[in-house]
């Protein structure tokens, strides 16, 4: 007697693994979980981009809702022209800019 009968006579449970049933049926398992091209592990790599891409999503539509909101003030010329001052520092032709900048909130 081998070492593989003597094993499958003394548990039962072994005696239902070691059987050719199943055998196939944990090959079976290790294929579908790890070995396929559908396999589990590829699954929850795909469900990570997936929820990666609705995140980039939610934010972009957040990104879009300020700026069709900032471009809905910039239709008034008075916003219009607050918003080149502030953001783009121009100026009318006959007056000077002085940027201040404050020791703390210069970047290093």
């Amino acid at each position: 007697m081998n070492w593989l009968q003597k094993i499958r006579n003394k548990n039962i449970v072994f005696k239902y693994i070691l059987s050719y049933y199943g055998i196939i049926f944990l090959v079976f398992v290790i294929w579908i979980l790890f070995l396929d091209d559908y396999s589990y592990t590829e699954h929850r790599i795909l469900n990570k981009k997936i929820k990666e891409l609705e995140d980039n999503k939610r934010f972009y539509l957040s990104e879009i809702e300020k700026d069709s909101l900032e471009d809905k003030n910039l239709k008034n010329p008075e916003k219009k022209e607050q918003f080149a001052r502030e953001k783009y520092y121009m100026k009318k032709a006959n007056e000077d800019i002085y940027i201040i900048e404050y020791q703390d909130s210069i970047k290093k």
